[in-house]
């Protein structure tokens, strides 16, 4: 990718990827013709050379025929949903000639496990076809492509980030990544989410249109999606605003958790304030009765709280709590109750690698921050038994419930093993610094001021809270607060 990007956006990448490329090319050797007129001409041509070496080379039909009976065999109802889930598929490879999957196929997404063999019989097409050297024929054209999104991509996160007041920088250990493709439809944009990474995956058209909404929704997500995992405990009270979206056509993931119903609001409300060109008022006001209809009823709320937050310097990650708390349950779920929702509904662009999980464990965090330790206690082990989401996330959870049972011993096991599996920096920075308390009730100060020195090391400057809890455990040893006295 160009370096001016890498340089500004550390987080933030665009680039090529060959397994993607291979994957895409299979596709359109078995038939994937989706919006072929208004590809890329390097579409075209690398399908006419893939192409000419199958019919010259002996040996290629009889390789090709069977992988292609496996795609005819795995063509999705939905057209649209062809190229969506040899995306996922790819996602899940490692590179070529191997094209090993990243992990446990138990634990992928069903619609990449569920092609998985396509992978194998790919290996075979990548060797006989010559897909690598093809790859490298055309390595400069697909240059100059990245090289058309490299000014809006870093035009578009340097706008967000500012309204925003929110620096991509701050979040360690954990990626954005645009792969362009010219073998998909460039009419397509897909976008995934799985663990703390985030992808899309986007085709050049003939012309010079770049879909920089769909990319900036995903980039959006990427930003705020962490806000709702860390302030968890302030959804509690939204909760009602469930039973009256519950016959709304948006995706059923917002219809079964609040946090990612909020998330999703506050993001539109985002779009509709820095929509370019500005939309008139009755623009605006059509689109706010637009997302009420499909379900996302607060983002009407979001879009009016968002005008006090343009007029002051707080950044979004200080006022997202503010702005939770002052939402009224009461007036909200008055107000959608008289709402008639319409028939159907966009799709969401951003589809989760593994929803399951990701209910499970937000369920989990919102049982404990209700106090029901039992419940949160089986949520979790179930997302871990059964691998879905983040297993740093599930024993962080479990390690908290220990911690709430008087379970020393059971909370140290839990927090070290969610040290060594987790991939967030919130969850790392506080596992330490719960680690840091229990060894100064052990009264080993030693052990607690290596736990308090990694927890301080791994906020850094995002984590704000973590870095004075860590702090505060370096100066002094750590004591409980004091039982509350009955009244």
């Amino acid at each position: 990718m160009p370096s001016g990007l890498a340089q500004n956006h550390p987080q933030v990448s665009l680039e090529t990827n060959e397994t993607l490329f291979t994957v895409l090319t299979a596709i359109n050797t078995c038939g994937y013709d989706q919006e072929l007129e208004s590809s890329d001409p390097l579409r075209a041509q690398i399908r006419a050379e893939v192409a000419n070496v199958i019919e010259n080379t002996p040996g290629a039909k009889e390789v090709v025929a069977p992988m292609c009976v496996f795609y005819r065999k795995h063509l999705a109802i939905d057209t649209t949903r062809d190229l969506s889930q040899y995306v996922s598929l790819a996602l899940y490879l490692d590179a070529p000639p191997d094209f090993a999957p990243k992990q446990k196929v138990s634990e992928m997404p069903p619609d990449a496990s569920n092609l998985i063999e396509f992978a194998g019989l790919m290996q075979d097409f990548y060797k006989k076809i010559g897909v690598h050297a093809i790859w490298e024929k055309h390595r400069a054209r697909y240059t100059q492509l990245t090289e058309i999104y490299h000014d809006p991509l870093s035009k578009m996160t340097f706008d967000t980030e500012i309204y925003l007041k929110l620096p991509s920088a701050g979040y360690l250990g954990r990626q954005f990544t645009i792969y362009l493709d010219a073998m998909g439809a460039p009419g397509q944009t897909n976008a995934r989410n799985y663990l703390s990474d985030y992808y899309v995956v986007i085709s050049p058209t003939t012309g010079t249109n770049i879909k920089m909404q769909q990319i900036r929704h995903t980039y959006l997500h990427y930003l705020l999606d962490p806000l709702a995992l860390k302030n968890d405990v302030a959804f509690a009270r939204l909760h009602p605003l469930l039973q009256q979206v519950k016959y709304s056509p948006m995706d059923e993931a917002f219809r079964a958790s609040i946090s990612l119903l909020v998330t999703e609001c506050l993001i539109r409300a985002i779009e509709l304030r820095t929509s370019e060109p500005r939309l008139s008022d009755a623009g605006r006001g059509q689109a706010l009765d637009e997302d009420d209809r499909e379900g996302y009823v607060l983002t009407r709320y979001f879009y009016n709280a968002l005008a006090k937050f343009e007029q002051n310097p707080t950044s979004l990650r200080n006022a997202y709590t503010g702005m939770l708390d002052a939402i009224d349950v009461g007036k909200e779920s008055k107000r959608a109750s008289q709402i008639k929702f319409a028939d159907e509904a966009a799709p969401e662009l951003l589809r989760l690698g593994q929803p399951q999980g990701e209910h499970l464990l937000l369920n989990a965090e919102r049982r404990l921050s209700l106090g029901d330790r039992e419940s949160a206690q089986k949520l979790a082990q179930q997302a871990l038994d059964e691998k879905q989401e983040d297993p740093g996330r599930a024993l962080f959870i479990l390690a908290r419930v220990a911690t709430a049972n008087r379970d020393m011993e059971g909370a140290r096991a839990y927090f070290q093993r969610a040290i060594q599996a987790a991939h967030e920096p919130t969850v790392i920075a506080w596992s330490h610094i719960y680690l840091g308390r229990i060894f100064d009730l052990k009264a080993d100060r030693f052990a607690a001021l290596e736990e308090y020195r990694s927890a301080l090391s791994a906020a850094g400057a995002a984590l704000p809270e973590a870095k004075l809890a860590a702090e505060k455990g370096i100066e002094k040893p750590y004591e409980p607060p004091a039982p509350r006295q009955p009244e």
